[in-house]
């Protein structure tokens, strides 16, 4: 991986539904991911990312889904099979503990959070697009969760846009190895320019730079 090159003016990290439901124990979401996240390192490869490229002044941005809410969906014409699931779990419900973000990736100084995404890409009907392209933002690297879902849609619409895209394979997780399969070595290598494991991104980031501060 060592033809990557990411600067750090040009490149986010994008860090996409960081809550407590999807990462923590006791979350909503926790147990159909847990198998696969420790499997693969989760949250020890999302700590190792943030860290690095917070010290290499690269700027992160908070990608979240929407916070469940009393009536969300419910008169919808056509609420999509995750969103009919929330309405029943309340997931990442607004002002619940399940809700709030892992202590470990909560907003820091000078991050950018984005508008709440109602379905999976962080970019339909949010701001990404344009708070990307304010900061001079060309390189993107994506990770949080679900790999086949929110990450996948983030990346592919990230794409289509122009931006570079960089997955990061073990930075992510899903409800079972075979969504894993399909989301890395399926659909991953239609859109994405690079699809790397953390170790591999890691020593592909420039060397540690300015702290950047709102």
């Amino acid at each position: 991986m060592s033809e990557l090159t990411y600067h750090r003016k040009s490149t986010a990290l994008l860090f996409v539904d960081p809550y407590n439901d999807f990462l923590s124990e006791g979350g909503k979401i926790w147990p159909r991911v847990k198998e696969v996240a420790e499997e693969v390192g989760l949250i020890a490869n999302l700590k190792a990312v943030d860290q690095a490229v917070r010290r290499a002044g690269i700027r992160v941005f908070i990608v979240p889904h929407r916070r469940w809410e009393p009536g969300d969906y419910e008169c919808w014409c056509h609420p999509n099979p995750t969103q009919r699931a929330i309405m029943k779990r309340h997931s990442f419900a607004r002002g619940e503990w399940g809700g709030d973000w892992h202590p470990d990736f909560a907003p820091k100084p000078g991050d950018i959070v984005v508008k709440e995404h109602w379905a999976q890409s962080g970019f339909a009907n949010t701001d990404l697009d344009q708070q990307l392209r304010q900061h001079g933002i060309t390189h993107v690297i994506v990770v949080g969760l679900l790999a086949n879902t929110c990450i996948e849609s983030t990346g592919r619409y990230a794409m289509e846009l122009g931006f570079h895209v960089t997955l990061v394979r073990d930075a992510t997780a899903a409800f079972s190895k075979e969504m894993m399969h399909a989301a890395h070595e399926l659909n991953g290598p239609t859109y994405a320019h690079a699809i790397t494991t953390t170790r591999e991104l890691l020593a592909c980031l420039p060397a540690e730079g300015v702290q950047i501060r709102s």
